[in-house]
Formats: structure tokens, C-alpha cells, sequence
């Protein structure tokens, strides 16, 4: 077998340091997580991943709930599907690349530029969504470039967070699509990537500020 080159051996280093998985156990995603403190390590040392479960459920529920509290108060659409993703991904993988503020904010802000411009490609900015005029080439077309577009950039920076897949859609299909939608769209991005982050912090989860730890 050749030696690989340089390169190579770079974009191999690189593939396993961006998998969601190096930290992984077969008993549970939140096993693994070093410095667990607070009601994380009571609930892992008195349950073992039933304690995870409860963990996730508590933490999902407390996040998503206060997105849902927001966009009552504020009357805006600050809670959409692909944010259960997102929330799940901040509870059950808090250290993985994919579950850290940093892919959560650059993976949906991704999403929200490939869906408009997906958009405009397409010549439906202002359209009417894929609900109300029905399927057409058209859309398909626009909502298949904007899942493209996420997928390959998100690739190229080393920013994986599944959850923007259906962002995208959400944007290239006219859902919310409008300029103060999108508006809310990222809003409600920040609010449960803050929220999440605090109630980690405060649950026992050392999760990182920004990015993965190495």
C-alpha cells in the first residue's frame, strides 16, 4: 500500500477530528463528556443513561420552551422545526462539532443564504410558498439547489450541522421566506443557541463557548 501524501494525511486527520462521533460510547452520547458536574454526574452516577435520558429530555424541553416563550411574547416565528434538531444535537452531543454554538450559528446561517439564493436562481423571491401555489419544477428545483448548496459549504468549512437541511427547505420553499421572516429566522438561531449553551453550563455540561474542543 503507497504512503499517502501530505495532504492526504491532513484531509484524513481533519475527517476524524469533524466526526460527531469521536466521543462517543456505546452507552450513551453523554458518557463521555469530561468534567461533567452538577445534576449531569448525579444523574449518570445514580441512573447510568437513564440518567442521560432525563438529562436530554429536561434539557430539551427547558430550551425549547423558552423559544417558544419568545416568539409568544414577541409574536414572531422564533420556533421552527429545524430547531428541535438543533436542541436535541446541544443535549445529546454537547461536545461533538455538530452540537457547539459555532456549527449550530454557521450551519443555519448557511442554510438561510443557500435557501434565498436558491430562491433568486429560480426567480421565486416573493413568491408565493410551495403550500399555497403547490409543487413545481421550479420549486423542486430551488429546494433541491438550497439542500446542495448547505450540504457542500458546510463541507468546506468544517461546519456539519444536520438541522440546517431542513432550514434550508424551510427558506427555499417559501415557508418563511419573507425579509422579516428570515430576520426571525436567525434570531431564533441565537436564542436557542444561548439558551442551550447556559442550560448545559448550568446542568453540569463544561460546553465549550464556541467551538469543539480539540
Amino acid at each position: 500500500m503507497s504512503a499517502l501524501d501530505p495532504r492526504e494525511q491532513l484531509d484524513r486527520i481533519a475527517e476524524y477530528a469533524d466526526s460527531s462521533v469521536r466521543i462517543l460510547s456505546s452507552r450513551g452520547s453523554l458518557v463521555g463528556v469530561p468534567g461533567a458536574y452538577g445534576l449531569k454526574r448525579w444523574l449518570y452516577a445514580h441512573y447510568g443513561n437513564r440518567g442521560n435520558a432525563v438529562y436530554t429530555f429536561v434539557g430539551s424541553l427547558l430550551a425549547i420552551g423558552l423559544s417558544g416563550l419568545c416568539a409568544w411574547v414577541f409574536q414572531e416565528p422564533l420556533l421552527f422545526p429545524s430547531l428541535g434538531a438543533t436542541a436535541f444535537l446541544f443535549f445529546e452531543t454537547p461536545l461533538a462539532e455538530v452540537g457547539t454554538p459555532r456549527n449550530a450559528i454557521i450551519g443555519h446561517s448557511v442554510a438561510i443564504l443557500a435557501g434565498l439564493a436558491s430562491l433568486g436562481v429560480f426567480g421565486l423571491l416573493g413568491a408565493p410558498s410551495v403550500y399555497q401555489q403547490g409543487v413545481t419544477p421550479a420549486r423542486i428545483g430551488a429546494v433541491a439547489l438550497s439542500v446542495a448548496l448547505t450540504g457542500g459549504v458546510l463541507r468546506l468549512l468544517r461546519a456539519a450541522h444536520p438541522p440546517a437541511g431542513a432550514t434550508t427547505i424551510i427558506v427555499s420553499s417559501g415557508l418563511l421566506a419573507k425579509p422579516s421572516q428570515i430576520a426571525s429566522i436567525a434570531v431564533g438561531v441565537v436564542i436557542i443557541t444561548a439558551g442551550s449553551w447556559a442550560l448545559n453550563r448550568l446542568m453540569g455540561i463544561p460546553a465549550p463557548i464556541w467551538a469543539a474542543p480539540r
